[in-house]
């Protein structure tokens, strides 16, 4: 099994522009590649805290309607976090949050997972907003010296980092217990370090998103490998990293080590996850039969 920790949010997806109508949708990066991996038909578990509103349970039907499994999914009668896309002329996302007192931001730790936990992966928000923040940095350090292989996706999202630099110290004392570090170019531009430096630190792989250029790894021994991106009409990117850390996570959990993996094979199957969702509105990845 692998196991997605992190925030369940909804999208208020603009709808049409510029008249600014917008679409409730389930998002946040966690809750994304939790479905997008069970859509991928892989074996998920989603770890999170999540509202009782209306939106929660709504949120919650989306990954069981996935084959997701929620026995790791904590409640609370808080609200749930709101986001706002505005979207750029290429489809590309800067969002604004509602987040002050809302549920995924009172995340627990919960026990040891499972025997059969495979994976874990971390990111965005829920690495940012206290208390949860320590608690999902807790989950990442515990069950890295485990064992399991481990995801982190930074998907930084400066709107909600009131310390930047704070933040990118916190970054780098993440990577010792990290297997592979998937970030897309603005992230790595916004983080300000260099690969080299990342994998010193402990990654066994680098994978950089870089849009319509496609995805490159770099790896522990040396080597680099790259795919390209596929051409399709884009609606927007909404979801696009998050289908790419499904598909990593679907290709690599349970190999012995992420470095040695079949890159090519690796980068190729999640470029071509990530453009099946880029032709569709909101976060909604693609289906193992459409792969």
């Amino acid at each position: 099994m692998i196991v997605v920790g992190g925030e369940a949010l909804i999208d208020l997806v603009p709808l049409d522009r510029p008249a600014g109508a917008l679409l409730p949708r389930p998002g946040g990066g966690p809750y994304n590649t939790a479905l997008a991996l069970g859509r991928l038909g892989a074996e998920v578990a989603f770890c999170s805290r999540v509202s009782a509103d209306g939106f929660g349970e709504s949120l919650l039907a989306g990954l069981r309607a996935a084959g997701v499994d929620l026995s790791l999914v904590q409640r609370g009668p808080e609200p749930t976090t709101l986001a706002v896309p505005s979207l750029g002329p290429d489809g590309s996302a800067v969002y604004g949050f509602y987040v002050e007192g809302t549920a995924d931001r009172l995340f627990a730790l919960p026990p040891a997972l499972p025997a059969g936990v495979r994976a874990l992966a971390l990111g965005t928000c829920s690495l940012v907003l206290e208390p949860g923040a320590s608690a999902y940095e807790a989950l990442l350090r515990r069950e890295s010296r485990r064992g399991l292989l481990t995801l982190l996706d930074p998907n930084v999202r400066p709107a909600l980092i009131a310390d930047p630099e704070a933040y990118r110290e916190r970054f780098l004392g993440w990577l010792p217990y990290v297997s592979v570090l998937k970030l897309s170019e603005e992230d790595a531009a916004w983080l300000g370090g260099r690969v080299g430096d990342w994998l010193a630190a402990g990654p066994s792989a680098v994978v950089l998103t870089r849009g319509a250029a496609g995805l490159t790894v770099w790896t522990s021994d040396g080597a680099e490998h790259s795919a390209a991106a596929l051409p399709v009409a884009v609606v927007d990117t909404i979801g696009a990293g998050d289908t790419v850390n499904a598909a990593l996570l679907h290709r690599l959990a349970g190999a012995p080590d992420a470095g040695a993996a079949d890159w090519p094979d690796v980068l190729a199957y999640a470029a071509r996850a990530a453009a099946l969702t880029c032709t569709r509105a909101g976060a909604e990845p693609p289906y193992a039969a459409e792969l």
